[in-house]
């Protein structure tokens, strides 16, 4: 018979589980059989002895197993899911979902609310008079075949082992460890159905991993998992010193997307939605190599077949797909006020952290689960790293609805450095896994 405390020993001496051992650890805990104070003793023993790639990816399915997995067989085509780490001013989804559906690979994407800076992928489009995800898994599969892409909101049962788990890692200091974020992420983009995956992992200042050799080693640990369980999965290492593109913001990100559809988009954004978009095409077999993958994701933005689909999508959800045309239709902010710049010189640094801070404070994220989201609000950045500044001009014009903002500027001020010296602008792309 297996007891809790042998294996505990075991991983504390450096040993290998087995997978029986693994689903005996998350099955026992997810039912309660397994008390906190024995499963904090055990994620402690990963945090110091790690794990092997086997048990990483016996791990990652003992948790998909614990609960709910979405069916998408009913759906034609190789269904590739897209993950980032997260970010600040992190549009991609807005702009994939409909750019890589436009070049028929199938996009059946699950997101969630945001918890953080500015909201989730739900809350951005819920900005579109009209838009919603509450619709039935029947119909989720039945538009994405029609229209090769929906968004639905994320199932309430799916790996119920990793929420509790991660509850626990929260509060006993084990929330850092490889082996438990690899498995916590990737358990949930298996449960939700992907035949194959895109990881876009986040390093620097705004990111959770702050470190290149961690986020890489992070990438590694995913991938690995992914082709472990016989899901292809390929990562890109992107970085996150200051916010992708220039809008934080719901509406504000919303309308970016739509610039970047129309081709008229940053070009950080860009090129980091055309890198990812054509990993996906590749993936699902509609490009042989990725250079061909990323000529069909631009051509579709030249000739418009982009911006249609996502104007197909934001209507079969109920959306107002006027808003592609008529930016006045999204929600619109009582005050713009301008961050004038203190000092002539070269902005040497955007900490991505600190703006998205400040975002939150003008009521575009959520500081608890209850808060209530301003989806007008927000930021527009008028410089970038690298960028020349005049005393007086613009650094960022605040979308506020509130005139005393004294809290958001200073926090801005603190957020954006500028120097004497001229400063490279960061490099975007920094490694890819594949």
């Amino acid at each position: 018979m297996m007891r809790m405390v042998d294996l505990i020993e075991k991983k504390r001496d450096g040993q290998s589980l087995t997978k029986a051992e693994i689903s005996f650890i998350i099955d026992g805990y997810t039912k309660g059989d397994i008390p906190d104070y024995q499963m904090s003793a055990f994620t402690m023993a990963v945090f110091f002895r790690g794990m092997t790639d086997i048990e990483r990816a016996d791990f990652t399915l003992a948790m998909v197993d614990s609960g709910e997995s979405i069916d998408l067989a009913a759906i034609e085509g190789i269904k590739v899911d897209k993950h980032s780490t997260g970010g600040v001013g992190d549009t991609t989804t807005l702009v994939l979902a409909p750019l890589v559906a436009s070049v028929g690979v199938p996009v059946a994407k699950m997101s969630g609310r945001g918890l953080g800076h500015t909201g989730g992928t739900i809350d951005k489009l819920e900005a579109v008079p009209g838009f919603h995800v509450e619709i039935t898994n029947e119909e989720f599969i039945e538009l994405v075949n029609k229209n090769k892409v929906a968004v639905i909101g994320q199932s309430g049962n799916l790996t119920p082992a990793d929420k509790k788990l991660y509850s626990l890692r929260d509060v006993t200091a084990t929330v850092n460890s490889i082996p438990l974020i690899a498995s916590s992420i990737m358990s949930k983009k298996i449960a939700a159905g992907a035949d194959a995956i895109v990881l876009d992992v986040k390093t620097g200042a705004g990111a959770f991993m702050k470190d290149f050799a961690e986020a890489k080693e992070l990438a590694g640990a995913m991938v690995d998992i992914g082709n472990n369980v016989g899901r292809h999965t390929i990562a890109v290492i992107t970085d996150m010193s200051q916010p992708l593109g220039y809008a934080i913001g719901n509406a504000l990100e919303v309308q970016e997307a739509i610039d970047t559809l129309k081709g008229e988009g940053p070009s950080d954004l860009e090129e980091l939605c055309l890198t990812l978009g054509s990993q996906m095409v590749y993936l699902a077999k509609k490009a042989e190599t990725l250079e061909q993958a990323r000529e069909l994701l631009s051509e579709a933005i030249r000739n418009g077949q982009a911006l249609e689909t996502l104007k197909t999508f934001l209507s079969a959800q109920g959306g107002d797909a006027s808003v592609v045309d008529d930016y006045s239709k999204l929600p619109q902010a009582t005050y713009k006020i301008e961050l004038a710049a203190k000092e002539d010189g070269y902005v040497s640094a955007i900490v991505a952290d600190g703006v998205g801070t400040a975002a939150m404070l003008l009521g575009a994220g959520r500081a608890t689960k209850e808060s209530v989201i301003d989806l007008a609000v927000g930021l527009l950045l008028r410089k970038k790293i690298g960028d020349k500044v005049s005393k007086g001009e613009s650094l960022v014009t605040i979308y506020s609805n509130n005139e005393d903002i004294k809290e958001v500027k200073n926090k801005l001020y603190q957020s954006i450095q500028i120097s004497s010296e001229k400063v490279e602008s960061p490099t975007l792309i920094l490694d890819k896994i594949i």
